[in-house]
């Protein structure tokens, strides 16, 4: 729908498309946000073997996650609509397993941050493939985070590789 007014033509956003926009990304933006607050939380609490590599890293991942959830959560906003990353929706509606409370040595923090991003890569590929008839520009966003989420969980996988 376009609508004039003194000679300037002002579009309406696409309701339909930004509806299927947020119902693949908002799942993204969920997932991505636990992601870096359990990032930061096994990053405070790791121990042991590599303990300055998985350390170190997982500021990166942390970053990775916060910079991906924010492109993620504009992209949704440029739509016309509302983003909630709010902590409680975020506890509610993540997909990502809770991580162990306290110091944990640095194979069981790798294999559960793994865990963690193998549960948002799954909400991350499944936003591909619904935004394939929907929104590609969309779809692109989420092409890349993935390829950011795969290589950061090859990372930490090359820790416990023997």
């Amino acid at each position: 729908m376009v609508t004039k007014n003194k000679s300037v033509v002002v579009s309406k956003p696409d309701l339909d498309r930004a509806a299927g926009v947020e119902r693949y990304l908002a799942p993204v933006v969920h997932d991505l946000a636990a992601l870096a607050v359990n990032g930061k939380q096994a990053h405070w609490h790791v121990r042991g073997a590599n303990f300055i590599g998985v350390h170190e890293f997982l500021d990166e991942l942390v970053e990775h996650a916060q910079d991906g959830a924010d492109e993620v959560a504009e992209r949704i906003v440029a739509q016309g609509l509302p983003v909630d990353a709010r902590i409680g929706t975020v506890a509610a509606k993540s997909s990502l397993p809770e991580l162990s409370a306290g110091f944990q040595q640095s194979e069981n923090t790798i294999r559960e941050v793994i865990a963690n991003l193998d549960a948002a890569l799954v909400t991350v590929y499944a936003a591909i493939d619904g935004l394939d008839d929907i929104d590609l520009p969309s779809q692109d966003i989420v092409i890349a985070l993935a390829r950011q989420l795969d290589k950061d969980r090859w990372f930490l996988s090359s820790h416990l590789a023997g």
